[in-house]
């Protein structure tokens, strides 16, 4: 005799799918796809002129990469870059939510304000920075006029990185400060006042209220700031005009898996940089979990 539950369940179950098929196929074809079609290609010597024909190598493309040496200064640079841009970032982004939750006059006009750089497009930024950067830019304009020596900014290996920085600092901070002002408006004040009568101090009831209770949003801020950093692409290639100079000094990962994708056409060596890059970020990332799960328990 059939089971009515078991008929039941299936038909709920059924109708689930349903419902979710048109999401499941979507990501199927423009996530799941792309990702195993990419591990395919890391295995193979890919020819995409005239015929296209895939040579199967095993993992010659993933051995290729030790003796690569522009991988290991792509690296370098984006490690680099990470380091210093993700905490100056999230450390802007929380003072400036801190500052923008007091209540201040114009508070609302400071708020817009301060995200217009998240709003405006990579490119203009880029552009912009390039001009103030540039030897008959701003800054350089800037330094003669109080009689200081210009600079050539773009042109100095030693500094063209840290334009870059200074420029994704300032146009990212932003919007970590709008997720950082909504979680902020969640601590209740309970826990201040009661810190107020304890005698804390500013900083005290900053440090010991509102770091702790912003946990949570800030392992966020991190991962996102990371993840971000390390796909950086657009800014080092409008910088350097896709070459990484002057001098490989803002050569990226991403941006040397373009050169080597779409300008040398080793479509297999750039699948198995892509998926390098992936397990890098997602094990950076399970780091910090363990570490903020880790002070969690402390």
């Amino acid at each position: 005799m059939a089971n009515p539950g078991g008929k039941r369940r299936l038909k709920e179950a059924m109708a689930g799918y349903a419902f979710m098929s048109p999401v499941i196929l979507i990501l199927g074809c423009f996530l799941l796809l792309p990702i195993l079609y990419a591990i395919f290609l890391s295995l193979h010597k890919v020819n995409l002129l005239g015929h296209v024909s895939y040579k199967f190598t095993g993992t010659a493309n993933f051995e290729r990469m030790i003796d690569d040496p522009r991988l290991w200064i792509a690296l370098r640079n984006t490690a680099k870059y990470a380091l210093i841009v993700v905490p100056c970032q999230t450390f802007l982004a929380l003072v400036l939510a801190a500052i923008l939750n007091m209540k201040l006059r114009f508070r609302n006009f400071f708020r817009v304000a301060y995200y217009l750089p998240t709003v405006t497009s990579s490119a203009v930024l880029v552009l912009i920075f390039m001009w103030i950067y540039n030897r008959n830019g701003l800054l350089n304009y800037l330094l003669e006029a109080v009689g200081l020596p210009t600079y050539n900014w773009l042109g100095d290996p030693t500094v063209a990185l840290f334009g870059i920085m200074i420029m994704n600092i300032w146009s990212t901070a932003p919007l970590f400060m709008v997720i950082y002002l909504a979680a902020l408006q969640d601590i209740p004040d309970s826990l201040y006042e009661a810190a107020e009568i304890d005698g804390a101090n500013a900083w005290q009831k900053f440090w010991r209220i509102t770091v702790p209770q912003l946990q949570p949003v800030t392992f966020y801020v991190l991962v996102m700031g990371i993840i971000g950093t390390f796909q950086l692409f657009d800014q080092s290639y409008i910088f350097s005009g896709g070459s990484g100079g002057p001098n490989n000094a803002t050569l990226t990962m991403v941006l040397l898996i373009y050169q080597y994708a779409f300008k040398n056409m080793d479509m297999g060596y750039a699948s198995a940089l892509a998926f390098m890059l992936a397990v890098v970020i997602m094990l950076i990332t399970l780091v910090q979990r363990l570490i903020f799960k880790e002070d969690k328990a402390n």
